[in-house]
């Protein structure tokens, strides 16, 4: 029989399991509520951080807006400064204390509380649209320096007028001399300057600034010579720059005494050219390549050492060029093994590499007409003709040289 005393026992117990198992629970529930508690102040110290985001943007949104103005004159190290107001009127302005610390210069653009009239801020150069657009960024030209056939002559000239004062300018000061600033590449149509150009464009880091000379001729008075300054100080500013003016004689022909107005405004554009050629400012890491199909007609200002310290011609090539052209465009043509490249050569007497390049293409393209697998000789002298046409009487007969 149980006693009294066993009975009092296993209530003992019976509680004291009962205590433990609702401790745990507690504890259980406490470390819930303490987990609990911190997701909910990182959510109020986000919901916190965003409202005094939302604040301070809305803080900026009614400051009221600023006045832009160009910077005339520095009057002393106080910050004090006369300032003309794209409103019309000149200012003696102060600066506020987060611009005092930035040195300002003449011709600087800058930003004007409308109350105080003082500098705010320090505003980029203005650029047109139009010269923000010549700059090759993520359009590169993808041409190489073995896709050029050739001018092995004149790409070693340009590649030391160009690329070498980037690469290696310790070479330079070592000799004692100044780089070459400017190159000009002359010669008939499609000899290959433009190629080269890209070619340089493609083998260097610097930036590449594409611009045409018929692109510079505005309609309104100053529009150009404006164009030319901008762009220049766009090279500046993303320096080692290398500037490829293409067409250069549609601004750089020979002034004249007797012009109309528009041949004044482009006489103009060619002045502002010169000048930032061959100016008081040093242009830093900017080469300038300029190419023209008609050098007989330029200006001789342009053509004075200082401002193209290198002018390069790029003749017709000769047979072993037209040859190392073939190859070059060969390479990835299925072409028939009878070719004779050799041959190909001497039925081309005075084509030219963008003519050779028409060659390869015109031949594929018989090949298509046909539905042939590959390209034969036959088709290559069919190219020649429809090529060359212009240039030779009679047309040649492949049966003769196959």
């Amino acid at each position: 029989m149980t006693t009294i005393k066993d009975k009092k026992k296993k209530e003992e117990s019976k509680d004291e399991e009962y205590l433990i198992t609702y401790t745990r629970h507690l504890e259980k529930r406490l470390r819930n509520l303490e987990t609990e508690k911190q997701l909910l102040d990182a959510e109020r110290l986000r919901l916190e951080q965003e409202l005094h985001s939302l604040r301070n943007e809305i803080d900026r949104l009614r400051e009221p807006p600023l006045v832009t103005a160009t910077v005339i004159d520095v009057l002393d190290d106080d910050g004090r400064a006369i300032v003309k107001s794209s409103t019309g009127p000149s200012f003696v302005v102060n600066t506020s204390r987060k611009v005092r610390n930035e040195k300002l210069d003449p011709g600087m653009r800058v930003a004007l509380n409308q109350r105080t009239f003082a500098i705010m801020e320090v505003l980029p150069m203005k650029l047109d649209p139009l010269v923000k657009g010549m700059e090759l960024i993520d359009s590169v030209p993808n041409v190489s320096y073995n896709d050029v056939g050739g001018l092995d002559e004149q790409l070693q000239e340009v590649r030391e007028t160009v690329e070498l004062p980037l690469k290696r300018p310790d070479l330079f000061k070592n000799i004692g001399i100044e780089p070459p600033k400017g190159v000009l590449l002359h010669g008939p149509p499609g000899t290959g300057k433009t190629l080269v150009a890209k070619a340089v464009a493609h083998e260097t880091d610097a930036t590449f600034i594409r611009i045409i000379g018929s692109e510079l001729v505005q309609k309104f008075i100053g529009e150009g010579a404006r164009l030319v300054r901008e762009v220049f100080n766009l090279a500046k500013q993303k320096a080692p720059t290398i500037l490829f003016i293409d067409e250069l004689d549609a601004i750089g022909s020979q002034r004249l005494q007797i012009a109309t107005s528009g041949d004044r405004e482009v006489q103009r554009t060619l002045m502002q050219l010169l000048s930032e050629l061959d100016g008081f400012e040093q242009r830093g890491d900017v080469k300038i390549i300029g190419a023209t199909n008609r050098i007989d007609i330029l200006d001789p200002a342009l053509l004075r050492p200082g401002r193209f310290d290198r002018i390069i011609e790029f003749p017709i090539p000769s047979e072993e060029g037209r040859e190392a052209i073939f190859k070059i465009h060969m390479r990835n043509l299925r072409i028939d093994e009878r070719v004779d490249v050799k041959k190909l050569v001497s039925l081309t007497e005075g084509a030219t590499g963008a003519d050779i390049k028409a060659i390869c293409v015109e031949a594929g393209m018989f090949a298509i007409r046909k539905e042939a697998q590959v390209i034969t000789f036959e088709d290559f002298v069919d190219a020649v003709n429809k090529v060359m046409k212009k240039a030779r009487e009679t047309p040649l007969d492949s049966k003769l040289y196959s």
